[in-house]
């Protein structure tokens, strides 16, 4: 019939290290991470007249779905209406560990003269109970594999319909876009 194979512990060894190296590559690409904005609340209005300026308190649920701790730096994120800026929000510096869910709380802040050019749209949607927001941010940090540290950019865009009588999250497309930069 055939020849006879000789068994080799070499090949054996060759063959299972790379089929844990390749296991490993695979499972530890890196994943985007996930945003969802949980709710939206009013902390305070200051009046200059003739406008009124507003802040927030945003709460976003962020997923870091990585096998890595990430750590990254403070970002403004914008925050449009009609396409215009209309305020912003701070994010924070921190750190997530891997595989993890965090709530942020991000202080936001509404311009009220600016809305003010837009009075015909915001009325609209305060009889329809439908306001379009949309938002962006880019958010820079390091992610630490083994030793080393490897930089990461993260690009969000949000689209985000709200109540804006009683500043409930009616629906929301968000997007992230994950760029590792090189060492």
């Amino acid at each position: 019939m055939g020849k006879k194979v000789k068994w080799s512990w070499t090949s054996a060894a060759i063959g299972a290290a790379s089929a844990t190296a390749a296991t490993a590559m695979f499972l530890a690409r890196p994943k985007d991470p996930t945003f969802h904005l949980i709710s939206i609340s009013l902390t305070s209005f200051k009046l200059s007249l003739p406008v009124l300026d507003a802040e927030l308190l945003l709460t976003v649920h962020v997923t870091n779905p990585n096998a890595a701790p990430i750590h990254y730096s403070p970002a403004t994120m914008s925050i449009l209406y009609d396409g215009a800026p209309l305020g912003s929000a701070e994010v924070e510096a921190g750190s997530q560990p891997p595989r993890s869910c965090r709530l942020l709380h991000l202080r936001g802040r509404l311009d009220g003269l600016e809305l003010a050019h837009h009075a015909r749209r915001f009325f609209a949607d305060v009889a329809r109970r439908e306001m379009v927001l949309d938002a962006a941010v880019d958010i820079a940090g390091v992610a630490r594999v083994l030793w080393w540290d490897h930089r990461f950019r993260v690009h969000v865009d949000s689209h985000v319909t709200v109540d804006p009588v009683f500043l409930d999250v009616i629906e929301q497309e968000n997007t992230s876009q994950l760029e590792v930069l090189p060492a």
